[in-house]
């Protein structure tokens, strides 16, 4: 949690940092290496601080934008606020309808795929991570048996708690370490901490002492986030379940889109061209300040962008590439004045708004933004969580917002979360229905609301 780390002696104890010491522990420890003390873990903490990046090695022009790649993929991904990973799991994967029909999100693939409803998967991810920060990062499947225990399995089983827990949460130091043998994607070593580590697929570990441990307090809820149930999904059905989730969460975009007050929202528009019909970006939203096109794209950082190895420009460029294209084309479609498109007015900016999955950090920033197709409208990247708090703003227009944005030359670079800092906020009515539909929502929802310190509710 941020408040432990940040307090903590000499902000050593981060979460990115204690992750790369369990990965390197579970994957190179043996029993006969003397057990680990708190001075031991400290200064442990601090060789990996002074671990030598290649930004200090690297003399070119782009060596800063690599850096920068990296350290955010690094450290960024455990600063997500954790209200709005969990209740936007059941906001948009079990309450909102799609588009088309689906393969694998059918009726009854909440239980084939996770053992158990979503509603009683966040739960248990919710119990497993309560029991880490308050047991010593522990959480002991015995401790369902005590009396205290019975109101917790009176909304889920035991039986379902320790079933899903062994099947998603839990792993062991053989299996931890043929998972982290295929996920090292670089033969340098000092690129390991930028990697897949295992510990997200699995934040609990057995064989360690009572029940299981959890090295990463942190990665435990972000196993019940819509991105977790993504790779648990792809393992087990494989692309149909990322198609059907990629379908969800264009129609959960539109669902935010609508939050804004005094906004106009049409979905895409399809249009006739020489060739045949094509389609316009995803969303088209008209305030009284600006007409904003909405492309959402379902992807996620890959491992060469994480990397920032030779392939990350190609890598940026295939997933976010067409969605830049697109926004322009449909600008330049209503400014042409398109017969479908005569419902949008042209009398005041379009701007665009590209919607992702997961973050991509600096993308905005001078050190990628070029690599990116060049438009003639103003167009930000933003993810579903910037969105979310966006569009729960009440002291000015977003429309408004946006454009001062966009006209400072500084500030249009950086993430779009940096212009919502300040701003007053109401409920986001769509996330607080999914957070409603968990079995402790009452009872997890200050602590959870504590360490997210998030503006939304």
């Amino acid at each position: 949690m941020e408040s432990s780390w940040l307090q903590s002696p000499s902000l050593k104890y981060t979460p990115w940092a204690l992750a790369d010491a369990a990965r390197v522990s579970l994957a190179c420890g043996n029993e006969y290496r003397k057990d680990a003390d708190d001075a031991d873990l400290l200064r442990i903490l601090d060789m990996y601080v002074r671990l030598e990046d290649h930004f200090l090695r690297d003399t070119d022009e782009d060596a800063l934008g690599r850096w920068l790649l990296r350290a955010s993929g690094e450290q960024m991904t455990y600063q997500e606020p954790v209200f709005q990973d969990l209740a936007r799991a059941a906001a948009m994967l079990t309450q909102t309808a799609g588009t088309r029909q689906a393969r694998c999100l059918r009726p009854g693939w909440e239980e084939e795929l996770l053992g158990a409803s979503l509603s009683q998967y966040v739960g248990i991810a919710q119990l497993l991570w309560a029991s880490a920060l308050s047991c010593g990062g522990r959480f002991d499947p015995n401790s369902l048996t005590t009396p205290g225990a019975q109101r917790i399995c009176a909304e889920v089983p035991a039986e379902t708690i320790v079933s899903v827990t062994e099947k998603h949460f839990v792993t062991d130091t053989a299996a931890f370490r043929q998972v982290n043998e295929r996920a090292r994607r670089s033969k340098d070593p000092l690129l390991r901490r930028y990697e897949y580590n295992p510990l997200r697929g699995t934040p609990l570990v057995k064989g360690y002492g009572p029940g299981f441990l959890a090295p990463v307090s942190q990665l435990i809820p972000a196993k019940a986030s819509p991105l977790g149930i993504y790779y648990t999904g792809v393992t087990r059905f494989g692309n149909a379940f990322a198609e059907d989730l990629g379908d969800l969460f264009e129609a959960y975009v539109g669902r935010q889109l609508e939050l804004l007050p005094d906004a106009t929202v049409w979905s895409e528009v399809v249009y006739s061209r020489s060739n045949g019909r094509a389609l316009s970006v995803d969303w088209i939203v008209v305030t009284e300040e600006l007409v904003l096109l909405v492309e959402v794209k379902s992807v996620r950082p890959t491992v060469h962008l994480r990397l920032a190895n030779e392939r990350r420009i190609d890598e940026v460029r295939r997933m976010l590439g067409h969605a830049f294209e697109q926004i322009d084309h449909t600008a330049a479609l209503i400014a042409g004045g398109q017969k479908e498109f005569a419902k949008v007015p042209t009398d005041r900016p379009v701007h665009g708004l590209i919607v992702t999955m997961e973050p991509f950090h600096v993308v905005n920033a001078p050190v990628q933004r070029p690599q990116l197709p060049a438009t003639t409208v103003p167009v930000t990247v933003c993810s579903i969580s910037e969105l979310e708090n966006l569009v729960t703003i009440t002291d000015a227009p977003v429309g408004r917002l946006l454009l001062e944005r966009a006209d400072d030359a500084q500030r249009s670079t950086y993430a779009l979360r940096e212009a919502l800092p300040g701003r007053t906020h109401r409920r986001n009515a769509v996330l607080d229905a999914g957070w409603d539909s968990y079995p402790w929502r009452h009872a997890a929802a200050e602590a959870v609301l504590c360490e997210s310190a998030d503006p939304v509710r």
